[in-house]
């Protein structure tokens, strides 16, 4: 099993922010997460990011890819 840190949407319709989640990488884009790992709401300004590193990490260390996006968030948040 490949899982990934991606991103799932929630909100409303042009109202949208994500969670950010451990997931399965067969699995639908908002199927159930193996994990919660944080959050990232762009409808704010500026951008409002809160992950939680400690979970991130387990993650990492048991080989799962983060999206391009995921990465990004975070070395937005660690830097």
């Amino acid at each position: 099993m490949s899982v990934k840190l991606r991103l799932a949407r929630m909100g409303n319709k042009k109202r949208a922010f994500y969670r950010i989640v451990a997931v399965n990488s067969a699995a639908r884009r908002d199927g159930r997460p193996l994990e919660f790992l944080g959050f990232y709401n762009p409808m704010v300004n500026p951008a409002e990011v809160k992950i939680d590193t400690a979970k991130v990490q387990k993650w990492l260390d048991q080989g799962a890819e983060p999206t391009d996006t995921v990465r990004a968030l975070l070395k937005k948040q660690a830097g």
